[in-house]
């Protein structure tokens, strides 16, 4: 029985053993910064923010528990349930074995860090760079194509049995973990874990998309050919037409679209209402633009 995906080497390329070494690596640099924040702020701050580091942070305060021994009592058996259950579904073999690191060295790294003191005993404070420090470390694992295992891979099971979407199935698992936290720690740590959950998931947004936000604007004018050659003409922009149609008239309505840096928007939106204040104008963020001015492919 064949588990993994075949590559394609034309729809996704082998990268080269370098380029997966260094995915190894950031797999497990990323594992430790979320163990030692996991150490430092979550733990001595009762903050129980999903995931299995949650569970583990539960069982630690109401049993006594120690933290890495849940992990990996919890993080192997559901690597292997998935490995076994989702299939071809569990992807390439590559993203197998990162995340069988990741799912190892998570727990490893709460080990050896077990005895770093504790930062702060303010719970404000844990769960706000208690959620940086692990959105930060969950970020660099995904950018090393790997994964920590726990609650992510569960929900991928669940997935497969119940037909709601991975989103869903994660987010249903880590309520009940927060809920289970506000039912044997306190309510008030589970609102901290709130905090901690949306600091994470934005975090995870900067380390793959970084804080440059190019923008992106969609441009509907009958003064189409002078607005296009005026944007390739004074902010040196490309510009691409697209065919578009009136919802209601059904008439043939040119667009333009443009990618421009922050600081050329202005000039943008007044070169655009120069020309033509009657035109319809769209602009929101687009991040890693990749091309020609912009950010080349890595």
């Amino acid at each position: 029985m064949k588990i993994f995906k075949k590559r394609d080497k034309h729809v996704i390329p082998n990268r080269g053993k370098t380029a997966l070494f260094m995915d190894y690596i950031l797999v497990i640099i990323g594992s430790f910064i979320v163990g030692i924040t996991f150490n430092v702020f979550m733990l001595p701050t009762h903050i129980a923010s999903g995931g299995v580091a949650g569970i583990s942070i539960v069982f630690h305060w109401t049993l006594g528990w120690a933290p890495s021994y849940v992990l990996w009592g919890l993080n192997v058996p559901i690597f292997v349930i998935g490995l076994l259950i989702l299939g071809r579904s569990f992807g390439y073999v590559d993203y197998a074995m990162k995340t069988l690191l990741g799912t190892v060295a998570l727990p490893f790294a709460v080990f050896v860090t077990a005895g770093m003191p504790a930062a702060t005993d303010s719970p404000l404070l844990g769960a706000l760079f208690g959620g940086v420090g692990t959105g930060i470390g969950l970020g660099i694992v995904f950018r090393g194509r790997g994964s920590t295992g726990g609650t992510a891979l569960a929900g991928q099971i669940i997935q497969k049995f119940s037909g709601l979407s991975l989103g869903v199935c994660v987010s249903i698992l880590d309520g009940l973990i927060v809920l289970t936290s506000a039912f044997f720690l306190s309510l008030e740590a589970a609102l901290y874990a709130l905090i901690s959950i949306y600091l994470t998931a934005k975090m995870i947004d900067v380390v793959q998309l970084g804080f440059n936000t190019e923008k992106m604007a969609l441009i509907i004018s009958d003064k189409e050919v002078e607005m296009r050659q005026a944007i390739l003409d004074e902010i040196d922009r490309g510009v691409t037409r697209i065919t578009s149609q009136g919802g209601y008239t059904g008439d043939d309505r040119p667009m333009l679209m443009t990618v421009v840096s922050q600081g050329e928007l202005t000039h943008l939106k007044q070169l655009v209402r120069s020309i033509d204040p009657e035109s319809f104008f769209i602009i929101t963020n687009a991040t890693e633009v990749f091309g020609k001015g912009f950010y080349q492919r890595t």
